[in-house]
């Protein structure tokens, strides 16, 4: 029993979760509420949302553990350049928190497990607050904004 539970815990979430299929319908339930959302929408073109969905549900499958693909068609994610040409502001990147995890909140317990939640709902904060690049760094909840 403990050497399986070993296992399982040295296994990468990609291979803990339903794989490919798992990251898919998280970002899709993440870019429902994204494109109803005026303050985000904004970012995306709606010509191109297919091509967004893709390259999140590769970026996220390779940051869990899955297959290298994104870096084979993209190169290394390099979020913050990628992200630049956007004024990302403590609002954006709230209402971006907001509707990732209700995104992973909407995966049921046994699509994912509490401890891979908590580990997936603490990386979204940090690379959210990580692409932050106008405005200064609010401190979720306070209200209060520090000089950039």
């Amino acid at each position: 029993m403990a050497d399986e539970l070993l296992a399982e815990e040295s296994q990468p979430l990609y291979e803990r979760v339903d794989g490919l299929a798992f990251f898919e319908r998280l970002v899709d339930r993440f870019y429902v509420g994204v494109m109803a959302d005026p303050v985000l929408a904004r970012f995306y073109d709606a010509e191109d949302l297919d091509g967004a969905r893709h390259r999140l549900t590769l970026f996220l499958v390779q940051y869990w553990g899955g297959p290298d693909t994104y870096n084979e068609q993209r190169g290394h994610p390099r979020l913050r350049m990628r992200h630049a040409p956007y004024e990302i502001t403590t609002l954006a990147r709230d209402r971006w928190l907001v509707h990732m995890n209700a995104a992973v909140d909407g995966a049921g317990e046994d699509e994912l497990g509490a401890e891979d939640r908590s580990a997936m709902l603490e990386y979204f904060a940090m690379a959210a607050d990580h692409m932050i690049n106008s405005g200064g760094l609010s401190l979720r909840g306070d209200g209060t904004t520090l000089p950039s």
